[in-house]
């Protein structure tokens, strides 16, 4: 079986939880990874320090549990790089940076999470050459380049924000909209030129959460020809089951259509304990493949696994 995950946060689940993100049982780690066939997952870089401040009540009214604020650097981005080519140099993982890689056992694609380190859009030259190939325009906080789905003012992109997603293009870097705002969808997805993700959220029809996507969201997304990563997140689902993950999956793929819908399912990026009932591992999606019979090997490795041929 292979399967793709299209938002694991390693770097930070070793940083921040002290979890042995090679072979410790945590919500993943390489050791599990290495189980299946094939694993392809899009690893984050998440340039956060946590912290305490006002900003924590925003962040608990979106997830309904206390939750850090945090503060952000340039010089996290680095570190969380070291961490990813140091697995690479172990021979652990290989770092795909373009369509003609070859896969190996098992695979990282990196994505930056949110643009809040990022001086200008220029930067974007020197992350590419540092191996980022998927840049998300927004965690939580609003950005010069981006509103988030946490904004007082809906603002969508701004100025920089359309140089950016252009230049994004140009460079073969995949624009990631997760935690984005609606207008920063509607926006992205009218300008794009390259099919665009939401690595990890899921539908708001089933649970009303800024976190999740409205209808009008999700078909922009479609018609830009990108795909949705389904969240293992507990706040963000209708109830906090595999069966959870199950009936988000099945509102994309059979309203929308199975070729844009997969998995993303932000572990490493929760706290430990944070994990849904039947879904505590990247192992169990052996689980969720039977569940999804002849759509799983779409849901569970194809669709992402498309995506590959638009970076580098």
């Amino acid at each position: 079986m292979r399967i793709a995950d299209l938002h694991e946060d390693i770097s930070w689940g070793t940083s921040q939880y002290f979890n042995d993100t090679i072979n410790g049982p945590a919500q993943s780690s390489i050791a599990q990874l290495a189980k299946f066939d094939q694993a392809l997952v899009f690893a984050a870089i998440y340039p956060h320090v946590r912290t305490w401040n006002e900003d924590a009540d925003k962040i608990k009214a979106l997830y309904g549990r206390a939750t850090n604020p945090t503060h952000f650097s340039f010089d996290l981005i680095l570190d969380h790089l070291k961490f990813y080519y140091y697995l690479e140099r172990r021979g652990l993982i290989k770092i795909i940076k373009s369509p003609n890689d070859t896969l190996s056992k098992v695979n990282f694609v990196i994505s930056l999470e949110g643009t809040d380190a990022l001086r200008d859009i220029y930067d974007l030259y020197v992350l590419k050459n540092l191996g980022v190939r998927v840049i998300q325009l927004t965690w939580n906080y609003d950005t010069k380049f981006a509103a988030s789905c946490n904004s007082r003012k809906d603002y969508g992109l701004t100025g920089e924000g359309e140089e950016l997603v252009k230049l994004a293009n140009d460079l073969g870097l995949l624009i990631d909209l997760a935690h984005a705002s609606k207008q920063t969808v509607l926006d992205v997805a009218s300008i794009s030129r390259k099919p665009i993700i939401v690595s990890h959220a899921n539908a708001r029809k089933l649970k009303d959460s800024r976190r999740n996507l409205d209808d009008e969201m999700i078909e922009a997304i479609i018609k830009a020809g990108g795909i949705i990563g389904v969240a293992a997140i507990p706040s963000l689902l209708p109830n906090p089951s595999i069966e959870g993950i199950l009936d988000n999956i099945k509102y994309i793929g059979e309203n929308y259509g199975w070729d844009y819908v997969a998995i993303g399912t932000d572990f490493l990026g929760m706290y430990p304990d944070e994990v849904i009932s039947g879904l505590e591992s990247i192992e169990k999606l052996s689980m969720l493949s039977d569940m999804l019979g002849d759509e799983a090997e779409k849901v569970l490795w194809g669709n992402a696994y498309r995506m590959l041929k638009y970076i580098g």
